[in-house]
């Protein structure tokens, strides 16, 4: 099968296609025949060979695909081959073929695209595990999301608006900002050019959000907590802007405040399947009622991966990057 390599020793861990053994699934996993695949962050960091993939994953990049089951590896699985699904796996998507937990799969959604179910599981994954499981968001609470340009920000922006939350969200331009109010964001505060802590606190008549999805990290840690409300909880899913920081811990002990992180790919496919249920129960009519759209920023094809990762790189995407296989 044709699947996407990185060049051993090669200046900037460069791309190329080649060609692998098509694999096999074990008992409780299906084989799909890959018809799209996301790209996200940690596939530039395996890349740079800074986050490998845990032990037993397959070495090719990718984490969420959609297509066709081409083979099961259980007879009484829930899933047939032909059945279309998309998938949260731990490596391998970007690839003509597959390994993906059954418990990881989900149908592609009434209506939708290869492409677009293809956009769906990496967000929707973290989204619902550490705003509803992790940070315990009620209806009626306010939530402040970084990155409110990526797939994880316009994932979170519409799913807890559709939920009942009011959100707030920065971004790096007037153009992305616009474009979060359009989701459906309260606010949207352009970082280049305002202090989101001022804003964040001004608009809330100095009260602050409950909730801070932050994929930022570094300087940011400490501003967070300035504009976390009392017994606010802060989720720290990425570190774009570095692990360290220094806080006041008098300030967290005065304000009862939560600090939690987290980071999904390592965890098991029992809690990865979890999180898949309740995505089913709870998320999947709003996407087949059309209240939740992924928002793709630009496809491309399976060889144009090197391309696609550039384009990440470039921060100027908004929404996903999909790669068609």
């Amino acid at each position: 099968m044709r699947a996407i390599e990185i060049i051993p020793n090669s200046v900037e861990n460069r791309l190329r296609l080649g060609e692998f053994s098509r694999p096999s699934p074990a008992a409780d996993q299906v084989l799909i025949k890959v018809a799209a695949a996301g790209v996200n962050r940690p596939d530039l960091m395996q890349r740079q060979g800074v986050y490998p993939p845990p032990p037993g994953a397959s070495p090719i990049l990718g984490l969420e695909v959609a297509g066709t089951i081409a083979e099961i590896g259980d007879k009484d699985s829930a899933y047939r081959v032909g059945d279309t699904v998309c998938a949260l796996v731990t490596g391998g998507g970007y690839a003509e073929y597959c390994l993906a937990s059954a418990a990881c799969c989900l149908p592609v959604p009434q209506g939708f695209s290869f492409t677009q179910a293809a956009a769906l599981p990496e967000t929707l994954f973290t989204v619902w595990s550490n705003l509803f499981d992790r940070g315990h968001l009620l209806p009626g609470e306010s939530l402040l999301v970084h990155g409110g340009g990526s797939g994880i920000g316009t994932t979170a922006i519409q799913l807890a608006k559709a939920l009942g939350n009011s959100i707030y969200v920065t971004a790096g331009s007037e153009e992305k900002c616009r474009r979060c109010l359009d989701l459906g964001a309260d606010a949207a505060i352009n970082y280049r050019q305002q202090d989101f802590v001022e804003t964040v606190n001004r608009l809330t008549d100095g009260k602050g959000v409950d909730l801070i999805l932050d994929m930022v990290g570094g300087d940011y840690f400490p501003r967070n907590l300035k504009c976390l409300a009392i017994d606010g909880r802060l989720l720290q899913i990425a570190i774009q802007n570095g692990g360290k920081s220094e806080i006041n811990l008098w300030h967290v002990m005065l304000k009862r405040q939560t600090i939690t992180g987290s980071t999904l790919r390592a965890r098991d496919d029992g809690f990865k399947g979890e999180i898949a249920g309740k995505l089913r129960e709870k998320v999947w009519s709003l996407l087949a009622a059309g209240n939740i759209k992924p928002v793709i920023d630009s496809v491309f094809p399976l060889a144009d991966a090197e391309q696609a990762h550039a384009r990440m790189a470039g921060n100027q995407h908004f929404g996903k990057i999909i790669l068609e296989i």
